[in-house]
């Protein structure tokens, strides 16, 4: 089924645990900490958690997000998972820290004992080149190989625009504001690839 209609696609399912030891950026009022996932700079796949109100340095939240990853991108370095944490504010969300790891050599973490292609993993939270405070703990898995049909570029465009007018529509006629993710259009997955 090789070709330009067809792509061999991943289930990746990652899992937001906890942290702990984390850098107080507020002094003076509690931290509420929530993390945002993404792959690379790509604001498209970006996921959030909520905000644990009471942890302060030492968030949990069990949220778990889904994506399907392309089966090149799960084989061959390159495509990144970027984990970054926040400090919930008023006047503006303060940076913490982030985590990144290559989705090729969490892969091979994961299948390397035993095949069961899952793992809970701890890393340490980074400020730019520096290490930073604090630990995060998080846990992933990858499903079967699939095949699905590569949806073509008008349909991804017509998605996109759909789910951004769907949620105007949305806020100015009963002010809910849901994120673009949670709004199903059509039901073929988002490929990262």
């Amino acid at each position: 089924m090789e070709g330009e209609q067809f792509i061999e696609c991943r289930k990746f399912k990652v899992t937001l645990i906890s942290a702990f030891d984390l850098e107080d950026v507020r002094k003076i009022f509690r931290m509420k900490v929530y993390a945002t996932v993404s792959f690379g700079d790509d604001d498209k796949t970006e996921k959030r958690t909520k905000a644990d109100e009471y942890g302060e340095t030492s968030p949990r939240w069990g949220s778990s997000m889904q994506y399907t990853i392309g089966e090149s991108a799960v084989i061959h370095h390159g495509l990144i998972l970027v984990i970054k944490l926040y400090c919930k504010r008023k006047l503006g969300d303060r940076y913490i820290g982030e985590v990144h790891a290559l989705i090729k050599n969490l892969f091979d973490c994961a299948t390397q004992y035993g095949g069961s292609r899952s793992a809970d993993v701890t890393w340490p939270v980074q400020k730019g080149c520096d290490s930073s405070q604090g630990m995060l703990r998080f846990s992933y898995r990858f499903g079967d190989k699939i095949v699905i049909e590569r949806p073509p570029l008008w349909k991804k465009l017509l998605q996109s625009g759909a789910a951004v007018l769907l949620r105007v529509t949305l806020i100015s006629t009963t002010g809910v504001d849901l994120p673009i993710e949670e709004i199903p259009i059509f039901t073929n997955p988002v490929v990262i690839e």
